[in-house]
């Protein structure tokens, strides 16, 4: 493999130019900085979506955190809509798989009609062609696959997982978070948008450093839809609602997905709004017990929250312990 040649090459005045004097130019007041005439982020899917982007999609291990995000990068590979979240026209995507197998990442793609728009990258390819691997809190892996973003043109890059693509790197050091960072933020400055999707703890929230949340402008979390349909193969069933959205300004409604590939290989996304109780349910499951705390999660008054426990508590599976909401255990018949 040839050297890499740099992607970043700065301007000659620019390296002439000291961090001080760049500073004295950059300091501006807000009309100042309006009047430069910066263009706004571009959206790519929806309103949650822009170039740019650092989000992270999490869900307990095989509930289908895959098949959405293999969902959203086709959307926006070929412009279309996955759910309600519609892509703005068609840009290039790059997924990069350290989990699958070839031929499992291959029917899944094809079921969805990916297109051209849509390269992958799988560990078992990349091993089989060159026996090498990827390791993003590697220098020289970052600077490889910023180079071939550049070179594809790449609006969007997914990386799925984090805990397969980070070789090495302690998921709950904050510190460690720090060898994958700085690659991250550029680039955020480079505009391509990443979506990082990593699993979910046994405490139900995003497991590692709370730290990597900083940085992103929006998480998406994929809950079970309490009626025993589970991810697999050929299906999956969940509902997906952020924990953190800073894009579209506004309140976005938890959906209720299905994924399911029929005799024929094709794959049917269906969708709707999923029920507040069923959300407001997996929110006492997950640890969060008071008016407050889920008012807050579900953005939702504390009023509203009261007449979602008090339908649990006639439906049978909920108590109300000094303020304190407990789900009642089941007694096997």
């Amino acid at each position: 493999m040839g050297t890499i040649r740099s992607f970043t090459p700065a301007p000659e005045d620019a390296k002439e130019t000291s961090l001080l004097d760049a500073i004295r130019k950059a300091t501006r007041s807000s009309a100042g900085i309006s009047a430069l005439g910066l263009p706004p982020k571009t959206p790519i899917l929806s309103d949650w979506l822009k170039e740019g982007d650092l989000g992270f999609i999490y869900a307990p291990r095989g509930l289908g955190k895959t098949w959405l995000s293999m969902g959203i990068a086709c959307a926006i590979a070929n412009g279309t809509t996955i759910g309600s979240w519609k892509a703005h026209g068609k840009n290039k995507v790059v997924y990069i798989d350290g989990e699958m197998s070839q031929d499992g990442i291959v029917e899944r793609l094809e079921g969805m009609d990916a297109g051209e728009n849509l390269t992958v990258l799988n560990h078992e390819v990349l091993f089989h062609l060159s026996e090498k691997t990827l390791n993003i809190a590697d220098k020289a892996t970052q600077q490889a696959l910023t180079e071939y973003l550049l070179e594809m043109k790449a609006k969007t890059l997914i990386l799925d997982n984090l805990s397969c693509l980070a070789t090495g790197m302690e998921e709950s050091s904050s510190d460690s978070w720090e060898l994958v960072l700085p690659w991250l933020l550029q680039l955020r400055r480079l505009k391509i948008a990443v979506i990082i999707v990593a699993h979910a703890g046994r405490n139900g929230f995003m497991r590692g450093t709370s730290r990597r949340e900083d940085s992103a402008f929006w998480i998406l979390k994929l809950t079970p839809t309490g009626d025993d349909k589970t991810g697999g193969e050929r299906q999956a069933t969940f509902i997906s609602h952020f924990d953190k959205e800073r894009n579209s300004g506004k309140a976005q409604q938890p959906i209720e997905w299905t994924f399911e590939t029929d005799a024929s290989g094709i794959v049917k996304v269906t969708h709707k709004i999923a029920d507040t109780l069923t959300v407001f349910r997996q929110w006492v499951e997950v640890g969060l017990n008071s008016a407050t705390e889920i008012a807050e999660a579900m953005e939702l008054s504390k009023g509203q929250v009261s007449k979602l426990a008090k339908r649990a508590m006639e439906a049978g599976w909920l108590v109300n312990e000094n303020r304190r909401y407990k789900l009642v255990s089941r007694t096997p018949a």
